[in-house]
């Protein structure tokens, strides 16, 4: 079975290759259970016929009678069934995803999604630019299960996790983690973890969340360390009225997904952590509109909160750094925010041009009230829907409240974005997407590398223009020009290092707003 990613591992504060599932390399993880490496690669033990994460606290088996898979559905496919001690399903995902951003990474961040759900695997392949049987020959290859399989093991993840946390019939769960029967997701449920459904729920948690109507708590897993107040600065610091909401310790916003709105609520301060190498869990509230968006809604949650980091490579990775090293040790796991929309951060993100921070969520704010779709919320605040690339390919630009210049490059972009020409979804080439939005009029590399970071999820974003790079350098006494020129040592890793720079000018937090009026009321 062949892998082309690569395994880091972090020894004497220097990160290490490792090579790609070498079965001697792999099983020193596995003996030393070790944490970094759950999500990365996968255990299966012959004697027994299951699966492990790489840290599962059962007596270590044999190096014979291992062999080591790159997905849980390539170890499904095997006929290995799911650990019910270590709960390997139950894990970030790799981190490689992001720093190669190979086909195989950009695929797993799709099927996450649902798109094999919703539109199959000629939809995944085209979203991919492959056919679909090229595509699946070289998920084959890559994560040692085609996309079929890929699909249902993630199904598979969702409903154990729905049936364990939530009250929800097994008939939602079904439909809700993306199964086309009740049959099918029993049938899935008793191969994959050699268990009925109601075994399952028997086995749940005495504080386990529940669900009421189309409400859904669930626990999304990071990896530790966890900056999550810093990651909450920065949510409430960029936060556009009627679209997101914050308070002590919790964010939430709305969420335009596949079926219909829908909403969540994490609650961050549960998960702060500065302990390395552990996983923690960020307990999210979802309202739908729709329970068959429930895996779209979950993966558009991990993504904003950058759940699949490693943040022990990362760290270690400046740890010697004099300029980024003392700010990781002020702020161990900062994350670098995601989003849950990639057209709505490309079109903030022209609306941010030139202007403060707080000019920009005022003019986001005004766009929103006039175009965003109105939507209800039992959290405060939470009104309407970003307004859609559709609707502001429509708006007159001279009417847009902005200069005229950007408000022509705002409805040019959206236009790109309506028709498909320009698709922020991570599921395209980086390269590509970069090339296509420096061709657009008023959109410079700034404005493309900043999408890059935020809407694609790339590690490896640096903004050497950046008006804040500048002020956080001179504020730790650094000459600016030196350290920019040097900056290719923090590659793979340049958009944390970016991160850790703008959090030394992070403001205090702004005061929440009052939710703006309801039609009705005015």
């Amino acid at each position: 079975m062949s892998d082309s990613r690569q395994m880091w591992s972090v020894s004497s504060g220097m990160m290490v290759a490792m090579t790609p599932l070498d079965h001697e390399s792999c099983y020193r993880a596995v003996k030393a259970r070790d944490r970094r490496f759950d999500g990365v690669f996968y255990t299966a033990v012959r004697t027994t016929g299951i699966y492990c994460r790489p840290s599962c606290p059962a007596r270590t088996p044999a190096p014979a009678n291992v062999s080591f898979h790159p997905s849980a559905a390539s170890a499904q496919g095997a006929g290995y069934r799911a650990c019910k001690r270590c709960l390997p399903d139950a894990t970030p995902g790799s981190p490689d995803w992001d720093v190669a951003a190979d086909v195989a990474g950009r695929a797993m961040r799709l099927i996450s999604d649902g798109v094999v759900d919703r539109e199959g695997v000629p939809g995944l392949a085209a979203h991919l630019g492959y056919t679909p049987r090229h595509l699946t020959r070289l998920l084959t290859a890559e994560l040692g299960a085609g996309p079929l399989a890929l699909a249902r093991a993630r199904r598979a993840q969702t409903a154990r996790v729905l049936i364990e946390t939530t009250d929800l019939t097994y008939a939602d769960v079904a439909f809700a983690a993306g199964f086309s029967s009740v049959r099918q997701f029993n049938d899935t449920v008793r191969e994959v973890y050699a268990t009925t459904p109601s075994e399952l729920r028997g086995h749940r948690s005495a504080e386990g969340p529940g669900a009421a109507g189309t409400s859904i708590t669930m626990r999304l897993a990071v990896r530790t360390p966890y900056a999550a107040d810093a990651l909450l600065d920065f949510l409430a610091h960029h936060v556009v009225p009627g679209v997101e909401a914050v308070g002590p310790g919790w964010y939430a916003r709305t969420l335009d997904l596949p079926h219909g709105p829908g909403t969540v609520r994490l609650d961050l301060a549960a998960a702060q952590s500065t302990t390395p190498g552990e996983t923690a869990f960020v307990p999210a509230t979802f309202e739908l509109t729709d329970l068959r968006d429930t895996t779209a809604a979950v993966e558009r949650a991990r993504r904003l909160l950058d759940a699949d980091c490693d943040p022990v490579a990362v760290d270690a990775h400046f740890a010697g750094d004099p300029v980024v090293g003392p700010l990781v040790r002020r702020h161990p796991g900062l994350r670098v925010p995601g989003q849950v929309d990639g057209d709505e951060v490309a079109v903030r993100t022209v609306l941010g041009q030139q202007v403060s921070v707080a000019g920009a969520r005022t003019v986001a704010g005004r766009l929103v009230a006039a175009h965003g779709r109105p939507v209800g919320s039992a959290v405060p605040g939470l009104t309407h829907l970003f307004p859609d690339a559709a609707t502001l390919a429509d708006v007159d630009p001279e009417a847009l409240p902005m200069p005229r210049a950007r408000g022509r490059a705002l409805v040019a972009l959206a236009e790109r974005l309506a028709d498909g020409s320009i698709a922020l979804d991570r599921g395209r080439d980086r390269a590509a997407v970069r090339d296509a939005l420096l061709a657009l009029p008023g959109i410079g590399p700034w404005t493309a590398d900043y999408v890059a970071m935020r809407a694609l999820g790339h590690p490896d974003v640096f903004l050497p223009t950046d008006l804040g790079v500048r002020n956080a350098l001179v504020g730790l006494g650094h000459d600016p020009a030196l350290v920019v020129a040097a900056a290719e040592e923090w590659s793979p890793w340049r958009s944390y290092a970016l991160l850790h720079l703008w959090q030394t000018l992070m403001p205090p937090v702004p005061a929440a707003e009052p939710p703006p009026a309801r039609p009705e009321e005015t």
